[in-house]
């Protein structure tokens, strides 16, 4: 989960990135202009910002000027616009932007974007996983697919009742990963069980996860689950 502010003059823009970001499990706060993206950066610094080049008290490039010159361009700058030219986009990324993406913003590019942005200062060893309550194991090999996350009880001991094969078997899990990848492997786990229960019907999934099929399509493909492959794979 990542704080995200949207700065954009446009009710519509800031309203839909939210919903999508929040869909996905990000905190977002918007800004409809220059001056409320200043005092809300001052307050505390965001994870990532989605800002607008066209505003019509001070542009989108000026503000990343303000920010740089200010020492206040510590986090991932995502740039917006439908009418900038390509020598503005070259501009924005000179003075420090991450990324520019051009109106209407398919959710794709978004997504692929903004996951970039956070990914950005992570650093690339990653911590050996532990299982829990054990010794370490050793680290999977990098082809390998990521380890899965499954659920505790209250007690904190794995979950017994419709425990995946994984899960039955003892689950692997690091305090040390960041809290996105931690949520993205329990999610794995979570649809991989369901989709493997329900004989890969994304219509009963659907009803049993509690989310809209167009949603659940988009999480999957987020997730890197293709429901076909592992069906057979679990039959």
């Amino acid at each position: 989960m990542a704080n995200i502010l949207v700065v954009d003059d446009e009710m519509g823009i800031r309203e839909l990135l939210s919903e999508i970001l929040g869909d996905e499990g990000h905190v977002v706060t918007t800004a409809e202009n220059a001056q409320q993206a200043r005092a809300m950066r001052a307050a505390e610094t965001p994870d990532l910002v989605l800002l607008d080049i066209w505003m019509p008290d001070t542009d989108g490039v000026t503000l990343l000027k303000e920010w740089q010159r200010d020492g206040l361009l510590t986090m991932p700058v995502i740039m917006m616009s439908g009418h900038a030219t390509i020598d503005t986009a070259v501009e924005a990324t000179r003075i420090g932007a991450l990324n520019f993406l051009e109106k209407p913003i398919s959710l794709q590019k978004l997504l692929k974007s903004v996951q970039q942005g956070l990914q950005r200062n992570q650093e690339p060893p990653r911590p050996t996983l532990m299982t829990y309550g054990r010794q370490p194991e050793a680290a999977h090999p990098p082809s390998a697919p990521p380890p899965q996350v499954a659920a505790l009880s209250a007690a904190g001991e794995p979950a017994a009742e419709d425990a995946t094969p994984a899960a039955a078997a003892g689950f692997t899990v690091s305090f040390e990963l960041p809290l996105r990848e931690a949520r993205d492997a329990f999610e794995r786990a979570y649809f991989e069980h369901h989709l493997v229960r329900e004989g890969g019907s994304m219509t009963r999934v659907a009803e049993r996860t509690g989310l809209e099929r167009t949603h659940l399509y988009r999480k999957l493909k987020q997730l890197g689950v293709e429901p076909a492959k592992l069906v057979r794979r679990g039959g």
